[in-house]
């Protein structure tokens, strides 16, 4: 199996999306951010974090949640409440964090890619509760029951045919090993 690189991952987005929704995928050197197509770029572009390919694949992920209306807009149109959020700050991105989540464990797992789970709050020493991500992996399972929508499946199935990794089963996505040891049981 090949390893995950971001130089194979922009290639593979932009040859299934450029022409198709106008977005191309870029490298960036620091915060992620979806900017719309504007004078100085043909393009609306998926910029994700320092080259990093999990960055890459969270911020597609939100690409793939956004409607066409969001999809017109910076950052989809959303307010960004940075690093250091309150416990109730953190709930409320952690109900909104399960779809795009979902999405991502789905291509992660669609690469051969370890999934982790994001808390984006690493300044309070607030991770990803146990809540959250028995949440995103029962949407996970939900969405290969139901069927994926059309741009996740699509990259999903050039992600896995790049990478050479198996159609996509709940049997794949394991919750037990991103759990604390006492919640295994």
């Amino acid at each position: 199996m090949r390893e995950c690189e971001v130089n194979d991952l922009i290639p593979l987005f932009n040859g299934l999306f450029l022409d198709s929704y106008n977005t191309e995928l870029v490298a960036g050197d620091d915060e992620p951010i979806y900017l719309t197509a504007d004078a100085h770029h043909p393009h609306h572009r998926i910029v994700f974090a320092h080259g990093f390919f999990a960055s890459a694949l969270h911020e597609i992920a939100h690409w793939c949640v956004a409607g066409p209306r969001r999809r017109q807009l910076n950052d989809f149109g959303y307010w960004y409440k940075p690093d250091g959020r309150s416990a109730e700050e953190q709930a409320e991105f952690e109900r909104v964090e399960v779809q795009p989540q979902a999405y991502e464990w789905i291509l992660s797992q669609s690469a051969g890619h370890r999934f982790h789970f994001s808390a984006d709050n690493l300044a309070s020493g607030i991770g990803a509760s146990t809540e959250f991500m028995r949440a995103v992996h029962a949407r996970v399972l939900q969405l290969l029951e139901q069927g994926l929508p059309v741009r996740v499946q699509r990259l999903s199935d050039a992600l896995r045919q790049y990478y050479a990794t198996p159609a996509l089963s709940g049997a794949q996505f394991s919750l037990e090993r991103h759990l604390p040891v006492q919640e295994v049981a």
